[in-house]
């Protein structure tokens, strides 16, 4: 399971000239914990040197632009972000929740087993479950563990590339707990299988995965899952109902098959499910 909390990476404000500006928090620059990287609304008002006033009278100034759009941005005078996103930031809902977040969101919009602040959308597989739930999965005999991967906006990217092969995902952050090694490693001794809480949690685990062993520890991940991935550490998925052209649908695709995935989607339409990250979930073994 992916124990990444979601931020309230959403900052409001405005720019000088008194339009609206809206700022979506990605991740701390090395060494400073007034400098992040974000993503910006309006992009083309926002070049190197223009100012956000977020909330009352928190100014930041854009550093950088990057080629994929975000910026590098500082705060005037010395403000820790992390406490200031708690304070006034929002819960980045998908745009299709067509809502302002609330303070339920905050709590729902969270797996009961979050605890790492990093992510700018939920692992929202993990929202099945309850602590009840998790209860009787291990008194079933399976061994619960947790794996870490922040997630940032590039993993729910609409694809716009004529061949999948060209699509890119931006690095995110990942880590594996030694202890999540050790019981992956005595699964495969075993010959038990390896059940994977949502999209994130594939990605994390086949990035790592070497001989039947996991590479514990911090580092980043970029991989895109498209058919014809040969998967190495995981045999079973909890997934949502994902959007179409968009990576995680390839993931999905390449660990069941194409025609299982429609067979599935149109069976789910029909039905009535519910997609996307507050909707159903399908089990694919």
């Amino acid at each position: 399971m992916n124990r990444s909390r979601v931020l309230p990476a959403r900052l409001l404000g405005h720019t000088n000239g008194g339009g609206r500006a809206e700022v979506l928090y990605l991740f701390p620059e090395p060494s400073s914990d007034d400098t992040f990287r974000a993503m910006v609304r309006p992009g083309r008002k926002l070049k190197v040197g223009a100012v956000v006033t977020l909330g009352d009278h928190e100014r930041c100034r854009v550093l950088e632009v990057h080629p994929d759009g975000a910026r590098t941005m500082k705060f005037e005078g010395h403000t820790n972000v992390l406490e200031l996103l708690q304070r006034i930031g929002h819960l980045p809902l998908p745009p299709y929740i067509d809502r302002a977040d609330g303070p339920l969101d905050r709590e729902r919009y969270q797996t009961i087993y979050a605890r790492e602040p990093g992510s700018v959308a939920a692992p929202t597989a993990g929202l099945h479950f309850t602590t009840a739930l998790l209860d009787r999965i291990r008194e079933r005999g399976a061994a619960v563990q947790e794996i870490m991967l922040h997630v940032g906006p590039g993993t729910f990217a609409r694809v716009d590339v004529d061949d999948i092969a060209d699509h890119r995902v931006a690095p995110e952050k990942i880590f594996v707990p030694e202890e999540t090694a050790e019981a992956y490693a005595r699964a495969r001794g075993l010959g038990h299988r390896v059940i994977a809480v949502g999209t994130t949690t594939v990605r994390t685990l086949e990035s790592v995965a070497r001989d039947h062993r996991l590479s514990p520890g911090p580092g980043e991940t970029d991989l895109v899952i498209r058919p014809g991935h040969p998967f190495r550490a995981v045999d079973a998925l909890v997934t949502n109902f994902h959007l179409p052209k968009s990576s995680l649908l390839f993931l999905v695709a390449a660990f069941a098959g194409r025609e299982a995935v429609l067979s599935a989607y149109a069976e789910a339409v029909r039905a009535g499910y519910r997609f996307y990250s507050y909707g159903d979930a399908m089990f694919i073994q």
